[in-house]
């Protein structure tokens, strides 16, 4: 397949009268890693539920892999898809969110082969072998039989990721993946993300730890008030910031 894995074009949000996101355009070459960063409240988590159709967009469109994503057209008109359409799309993205989300009554290797069974219908052998090599990626194979509740913040965040990974998706993204963390386990999950990363996979990353999106994005989006405001190389975007919001933007989190 040629052409960009992800297009998003005049992407916009509103719950009910707030506008969220006002007009976002954001291309994603295969392989590639896009960093969004931004002030909370910024539209950054929208765009990524957008992204997957967590969210409806209000206004414009998605394409994953050369295809409309989240709804059909006809005669130029475009009309949402149906659940069952829906959900085969949404199989090829995994999403890693900012809390776990784990299911407290099964192990780790029973959450992350739940899914692969009830989706593409394989068998529980097949989905234990799916789920063991999905740990090991992710350095929790020790921890296969444990449940949630004895495992850290950083722990589970691995086994989330996992269990996304086990869909083999296209896509992944991270929604602030370490914002519910305890700062000396941070490292660990961002240890994993770029491990993935250097594996060549594609993904969207919203994120506050700009040192980590400099080194692992290709391409970053300074997000504020629902438009992009910046965006290029994380060294040009990073390093030398234009625009006096993005330069305010890093300072206080320098500062913090």
């Amino acid at each position: 397949m040629t052409g960009p894995l992800l297009q998003v074009e005049e992407l916009h949000k509103s719950f009910g009268d707030l506008e969220v996101l006002k007009g976002v355009d954001m291309t994603l070459d295969r392989g590639h890693k896009t960093a969004i960063i931004g002030p909370s409240g910024c539209g950054k988590s929208t765009m990524l539920r957008c992204i997957n159709y967590m969210e409806r967009p209000t206004q414009g469109h998605i394409h994953l892999d050369g295809e409309l994503f989240g709804e059909t057209q006809s005669d130029g008109a475009y009309k949402p898809m149906n659940e069952k359409g829906l959900a085969r799309q949404r199989a090829h993205v995994g999403m890693v969110f900012q809390g776990f989300y784990l299911w407290p009554h099964l192990c780790a290797r029973d959450n992350i082969g739940i899914g692969p069974m009830k989706v593409r219908g394989i068998s529980k052998a097949q989905a234990n072998e799916l789920a063991d090599a999905m740990l090991e990626k992710v350095h929790m194979s020790h921890k296969a039989n444990e449940f949630p509740e004895r495992l850290s913040g950083g722990q589970q965040q691995r086994v989330a990721i996992a269990r996304a990974l086990a869909q083999q998706p296209k896509l992944m993204l991270f929604d602030e993946p370490t914002s519910a963390l305890d700062p000396e386990l941070i490292g660990e999950v961002l240890n994993v993300i770029q491990e993935l990363a250097e594996e060549g996979r594609s993904m969207v990353l919203v994120t506050h730890e700009i040192r980590f999106a400099r080194e692992v994005a290709d391409h970053v989006i300074f997000l504020h008030d629902g438009v992009i405001v910046e965006e290029g190389p994380p060294k040009q975007v990073i390093d030398n910031p234009q625009h006096e919001r993005l330069r305010a933007f890093l300072r206080q989190i320098v500062e913090h």
